[in-house]
């Protein structure tokens, strides 16, 4: 039974979120003048009612996926990396980049621009890393400002010096990638491809080195107790660096998987709009940071999503009631984040070490 408890417990309080988004949700299709099992249903059907339905979703899974492992293994480890935006954006531009400008075969350009967007994201990561072990600067604010910087600056590029100019359009973007250097698609005809199997590999993978290596354990003591984590010999600078670089890393394949399975070119604004990387990070939290947690929360939270776009289609309730549940989930993680700061911060006082 204690066995039990112990793999049911973390899915209780994620499981009593979704169950409120989903009351507040109903309660915005009463107003709104809807039928609630008649637009679940109708979401239901968006999302996974057939199997052109179901392999959308996952396709619009899979950067979240990538992005919420990020941020899980950074939360693990104690740092909390809001910079995702940003790395996810700087991976799908040096993918973009390698993609059109690298001489090779298809197959190999492809692999190229799969690690430039991990280095690209995780060398923008470090940077914050960098400037919080060498010079105190917040760690959440540098990663937070720093999305700003690339975003403007990807939008520079693409507006200007490589910017598509053999076509009528006048949109910010890239040229088209070659077809050779596309991700293979998993199902001929469907929007699927094998970037949601890298996302699948990526959260088992870092679920068992964060459970069954060294490197995870020390990973775990330092976000769960620093202070004895730094008494038993862990750097905690040099434990950032690599945490980061990960974290920034997985943000940075998320944007060259959508590129070169999605999208096919850099287009200023399109990861941003889509809210891939935030996405990611709420289902980091959803999950509290389990890797296999976070692979859920990432699917049901893109199912929310595309069966949103399905209620819009087929009743009269618009699909800003995916983005209450959402809205609702957010304020949710938010509640339990304050109290368990509140719990503990009033433990330190009664021991008389608050800072």
């Amino acid at each position: 039974m204690n066995k039990l408890m112990k793999y049911v417990s973390p899915l209780l309080q994620p499981i009593v979120a979704v169950i409120v988004g989903l009351l507040a949700g109903a309660i915005a299709i009463v107003i709104a003048g809807g039928d609630i099992m008649e637009t679940y249903a109708e979401m239901w059907k968006g999302a996974f009612g057939g199997f052109y339905f179901l392999t959308n979703t996952l396709s619009r899974a899979t950067p979240i996926i990538l992005v919420g492992l990020g941020a899980a293994f950074a939360f693990r480890a104690g740092f909390f990396n809001l910079g995702s935006p940003g790395q996810m954006i700087f991976g799908a531009l040096a993918a973009a980049l390698v993609g059109l400008y690298m001489p090779g075969p298809g197959w190999l350009v492809c692999v190229a621009a799969l690690l430039a967007g991990i280095i690209a994201g995780g060398l923008w990561s470090v940077m914050a890393g960098y400037f919080d072990a060498r010079f105190a600067v917040n760690l959440l604010i540098s990663t937070l400002l720093l999305n700003y910087v690339a975003d403007l600056f990807a939008g520079y590029l693409v507006a200007y010096p490589l910017k598509d100019t053999s076509g009528s359009a006048a949109m910010a973007q890239s040229a088209m990638l070659e077809n050779q250097v596309w991700l293979p698609k998993l199902f001929s005809g469907m929007p699927l491809h094998i970037g949601f199997v890298f996302a699948v590999i990526a959260a088992v993978v870092i679920y068992v080195l964060l459970k069954r290596s060294v490197a995870g354990y020390e990973v775990r003591m330092l976000g769960g107790n620093p202070l004895f984590a730094l008494y038993g010999g862990i750097k905690r600078g040099s434990m950032m660096i690599g945490a980061m670089f990960v974290s920034g890393g997985l943000a940075g394949l998320g944007g060259a998987v959508e590129i070169l399975g999605s999208q096919y070119r850099y287009i200023d604004g399109a990861l941003t709009t889509a809210d891939y990387a935030w996405t990611g990070i709420m289902a980091a939290l959803l999950a509290g940071s389990h890797p296999i947690g976070t692979l859920i929360s990432a699917i049901f939270l893109a199912a929310l999503q595309t069966g949103g776009m399905g209620v819009e289609r087929n009743t009269e309730v618009p699909l800003e009631v995916g983005a209450i549940i959402q809205a609702v989930l957010i304020l949710f993680i938010s509640a339990r984040f304050t109290y368990s700061f509140l719990k503990r911060r009033k433990g330190n006082k009664s021991h008389g070490t608050a800072v």
